[in-house]
């Protein structure tokens, strides 16, 4: 089974799904009719490790050990007969093949226990509502993360689920460590590694390597498969790009990195690795190359000289996942929390819906970078082309769009196109918290499959917003996610605390802001995020414009992002990270709205100066109906009944309701109606719909549409977006 090229993503990503950067490239590589064959090394790991033959080798090799660190691994080792006749039952119910294992599991006599298992005294709050499967699957991953930890603190100290040897990719200006730890013997997992490596080799022989590095977490193990492929398959080049080298490997200068690899491609992948191809074909010269490091004369060289433009998203191609076992993935519950649920639990096949931020102005974001400067959108209908495409190849109808923020009119007609097809589908993507989302839009988005949305409030702060260039307010926010939240769409906000100038009365406003929020039920999860200032941020770029003072201003000859930095009159950020998160756990869970905000805290903090009742004040303000004319006007559901010219009955699948109203109003409805029913290919303007309505009736438009018949019509179906 000779390939032209072998795409790898290397361990760890996810235990869930697919990281779908290999996916992407394969689907592009389609359309050139080249070759190629792609694995996700991490999950194969997995699942070597994790079985009774994998953690028979761990245990065997720590019985010989004389000195156990830790009375925790002490204890698993003890249990190891438990462990090894339970392992392959609980990754088959993790993979839900054996649903009915729930019973026994939740049961305290069915899994060993040790030090993962202290944090269930909340337990039965956290997850009191979700059903036994959720609950199992909970316990069955403390499990797993029981055996990590003895991993960890026995065999390998680089080992964790979804990354491998983080810290030594993380702010690696130089490559010293990095190179030091890959000359050392390979360790328990490199060796797993390894073999699994070897297989694929001797079955692929490929003529190029791609090995996707998306985070800091899986650069040793990319670079570890690079220096076995090296040295066994010395003819066969290899490539390295990713997420992490797009930001980190800009200014790559250290030629050691060489030793492990041939090349590193910046940005976009499909065109630097079809110009490989053709390099290694001798079709092309390196000085063509797209965005590639290469090694030249004992030297770091990058290379650009291509005058072929990048493909764009039309021309990509559907992401391909073939090759990949999709059966064999792990859903796993790590946290109590609805949003991190979805990110690891169930297997979603990701999309992206448009190259680039729309917005692109954030002062904390990349927004140098090509990955969200350069903003292309795709169409809806190519869009659902490739969804019902992937359902067909995955048998999974769960998307996650994977935008840096998901453009609102796309949205739009993306619902639209998915309603007008049918297509049952759930989906959940990332979003600015802009006006855009109206009570109508998020009431579509609802009626096409969308379950759940996370957007990014930053700091709960007009001042801090404004200065971020966020584009948003507070109260905007705050509209925002109660029209989600009514409409049944899940919202899980992004929050950050010590960003520059912030100071402590902000940090505790920002924190009575998000405890509101909370206690009016429109925002239910989230997650607090310490500020980092990056290399190719605004903040970054020029710092002394938000009062701040790099550390160090030399470049690395590795990775270069994470900037270290002073603020002037700079507070201890770090004094709120406790508080900021137990308070957020407890609103997650509809307590401790009552408590004062300085008992979440050991140090003195200042005292709010926000309202209680700020947002509960924004929430009874009544949002204005939309008037755009060029706006769509649209109707949800099936078409209503008209048992007379005065009564309407509108049919849903669980109800059904019946309005009045006048005879020439009901006339006309009779008629319009079937424009308005989404599928029927006629999209009416509300400039148009407007203009029928004073061509058939007697009454002003907006004695209808602002009065009594118009809103029981909204309320029954009818929108406008």
């Amino acid at each position: 089974m000779k390939k032209d090229i072998y795409l790898i993503s290397p361990p760890f990503t996810q235990l869930n799904t697919p990281y779908p950067a290999t996916a992407y490239l394969k689907g592009f590589l389609n359309t050139k009719d080249i070759s190629a064959f792609q694995s996700d090394l991490g999950i194969d790991v997995i699942l070597k490790l994790f079985s009774a033959d994998g953690l028979k080798k761990v245990f065997d090799k720590l019985n010989k050990k004389s000195v156990i660190q830790s009375e925790n691994s002490q204890r698993i080792l003890a249990l190891q007969k438990d462990y090894l006749s339970t392992i392959d039952l609980v990754i088959a119910f993790l993979q839900h093949k054996n649903p009915t294992l729930a019973h026994a599991i939740c049961e305290n006599d069915f899994l060993p226990e040790a030090s993962r298992f202290r944090q269930l005294d909340d337990l039965e709050w956290a997850f009191g509502t979700m059903g036994q499967q959720d609950k199992a699957r909970h316990l069955a991953t403390l499990y797993l993360e029981d055996l990590s930890d003895l991993i960890k603190e026995e065999l390998d100290p680089h080992f964790g689920f979804s990354r491998y040897a983080e810290r030594l990719g993380r702010s690696a200006s130089t490559f010293d460590e990095l190179n030091q730890e890959l000359k050392k013997p390979n360790t328990f997992i490199d060796e797993i590694l390894i073999e699994l490596l070897s297989e694929k080799m001797k079955l692929i022989q490929p003529k190029l390597v791609a090995i996707s590095i998306a985070f800091p977490g899986n650069l040793y193990s990319g670079l570890k498969c690079g220096q076995w492929i090296k040295k066994n398959y010395p003819d066969t080049k290899i490539a390295m790009g990713g997420g992490f080298a797009n930001t980190e490997l800009r200014s790559l200068s250290d030629i050691r990195v060489f030793d492990y690899i041939h090349f590193v491609t910046l940005d976009d992948g499909e065109a630097p690795i079809l110009h490989l191809i053709e390099y290694i074909n001798g079709k092309r010269n390196s000085d063509s190359l797209k965005r590639t490091f290469l090694l030249e004369n004992n030297q770091v060289v990058y290379k650009d000289g291509s005058t072929e433009k990048d493909y764009s998203q039309a021309e990509t191609g559907t992401p391909d996942y073939t090759d990949l076992n999709l059966d064999k993935y792990l859903s796993v519950i790590e946290l109590a929390n609805p949003m991190h649920s979805l990110w690891s639990n169930g297997r979603w096949n990701k999309l992206t819906l448009a190259h680039g931020c729309y917005w692109g102005k954030c002062t904390f974001c990349d927004i140098s970078l090509d990955y969200i400067k350069r903003y292309e959108q795709t169409s809806a209908p190519l869009l659902c082309d490739r969804m019902e495409e992937l359902i067909r190849q995955t048998g999974e109808n769960g998307f996650h769009f994977v935008d840096e923020a998901a453009p609102p009119a796309l949205l739009r007609d993306l619902a639209i196109e998915i309603l007008r097809r049918d297509l049952k589908v759930v989906w959940w993507t990332n979003i600015r918290f802009e006006k855009s989302f109206t009570r109508d839009l998020c009431r579509l988005l609802k009626a096409s499959g969308c379950i759940a949305m996370s957007g990014g409030l930053e700091v709960a702060s007009d001042r801090l917003l404004q200065l971020i260039d966020k584009g948003v307010t507070v109260s905007q926010v705050a509209t925002v996610c109660k029209n989600f939240t009514e409409a049944g769409i899940l919202v899980h906000s992004y929050l950050m605390y010590g960003y520059p100038t912030q100071t402590a009365q902000e940090t505790i406003d920002s924190l009575e802001m998000v405890r509101q929020l909370f206690e009016q039920g429109i925002i239910q999860s989230g997650f607090w995020h310490r500020f980092a200032m990056t290399t190719h941020s605004p903040v970054g770029m020029n710092p002394s414009a938000y009062k701040s003072k790099l550390l160090h201003s030399e470049i690395g000859t590795f990775a270069n992002n994470d900037l270290e930095y002073i603020e002037e009159n700079a507070i201890d950020h770090e004094i709120f990270s406790e508080g900021l998160r137990v308070s957020l756990y407890n609103y997650m869970h509809g307590t401790g709205f009552d408590m004062p905000l300085q008992d979440w805290f050991e140090e003195d903090v200042p005292k709010t100066k926000i309202s209680r009742n700020f947002i509960e004040s924004v929430l009874n303000q009544s949002e204005e109906i939309n008037t755009r004319s060029s706006a769509r006007i649209l109707f949800l559901g099936r078409s209503p009944l008209f048992k007379s010219a005065t009564q309407i009955t509108f049919i849903n699948r669980q109800d059904e309701q019946s309005i009045k109203v006048k005879e020439p109003l009901g006339k006309w409805l009779q008629t319009i109606f079937p424009k308005l029913i989404i599928g029927n290919h006629t999209i009416l303007t509300l400039k148009e719909f407007k203009e029928d309505f004073e061509k058939n009736n007697t009454v002003e438009f907006d004695q209808f549409w602002l009065g009594e018949s118009g809103a029981l019509l909204r309320l029954n179906g009818l929108i406008v977006v």
